[in-house]
């Protein structure tokens, strides 16, 4: 497979490699792009939770940002999380700098658990200011929740959830129903002109760990290689089930997805 694209992922370590920066890598690498990265916060962590966080200051990821993208400018972008107001307001002058239109924000903000990753300061400054450089916000339902200051319940409440986040300035919305109760998940992809909605038959497996981070990647992979912002999102949950689907069944918690199922390995390496 030749290298089709290049791309920025902005986001925290994983270091059980299952997901963060570690899943991001692996899926732009297996969809045939090129992954560059500005490291947020390094974690300690394995399937079963995360022992320690350290953030990285946001004067370096800034100077990751900037000094790599000077030398291999990305056809896109991807960020997850975010951990602080400061470090938002580096990235946002990071990105007025490097000028990319093609930016994926996954809104990491609430642990498996329940429990905000960030506070509510600069989860106020990410709607007010990071938004809007966005092409595409891909929020699970509890971060939709907070960002468009509604419950959701039902389908009908992820569409409202969604018109609410295109009012707030994405230009793209997909808001990610695996929270909901039913026998399907629904994920919805709106904006201003059209909207989507995927069915797919809900998988139940404890393997499921990284698969936001994995999703966003993959939409950012199809957006760099030239596929339509709604065809992305097709193709990245395609991507995300057929991984969940074939997981490795690794660890004694929550195990990772496998991010190699789209790689067939060429005859000489077999």
């Amino acid at each position: 497979m030749k290298i089709k694209s290049k791309i920025l992922i902005i986001a925290g370590s994983d270091s059980s490699g299952g997901a963060g920066i570690q899943a991001d890598i692996k899926t732009a690498t297996c969809l045939g792009s090129y992954a560059m990265t500005a490291i947020t916060a390094v974690t300690v962590q394995n399937t079963n939770g995360v022992k320690s966080v350290v953030p990285i200051p946001a004067n370096e990821i800034y100077n990751q940002i900037i000094y790599t993208t000077k030398d291999i400018k990305p056809d896109a972008i991807k960020i997850g999380m975010l951990h602080s107001t400061q470090v938002i307001k580096k990235v946002l002058n990071s990105l007025d700098t490097i000028k990319i239109k093609k930016i994926i924000l996954d809104p990491v903000m609430v642990a498996k658990g329940g429990s905000k990753l960030i506070n509510d300061q600069a989860i106020q400054y990410m709607k007010k200011k990071l938004l809007k450089k966005t092409f595409l916000v891909t929020p699970n339902l509890p971060e939709a929740e907070i960002l468009a200051g509604v419950k959701i319940s039902k389908i009908d409440d992820m569409i409202f959830a969604a018109n609410k986040l295109v009012q707030l300035g994405a230009k793209n919305v997909l808001i990610k129903g695996g929270h909901l109760r039913s026998k399907n998940v629904v994920d919805i992809f709106l904006n201003k002109n059209e909207k989507k909605i995927f069915y797919n038959k809900r998988l139940y497996t404890k393997n499921t760990h990284g698969t936001g981070c994995t999703l966003s990647t993959a939409i950012t992979s199809f957006l760099s290689c030239g596929k339509t912002i709604k065809k992305s999102c097709e193709l990245g949950i395609k991507y995300v089930n057929s991984a969940i689907i074939t997981n490795p069944n690794l660890g004694k918690g929550h195990g990772p997805v496998n991010h190699l199922n789209s790689i067939q390995l060429n005859k000489n390496f077999r």
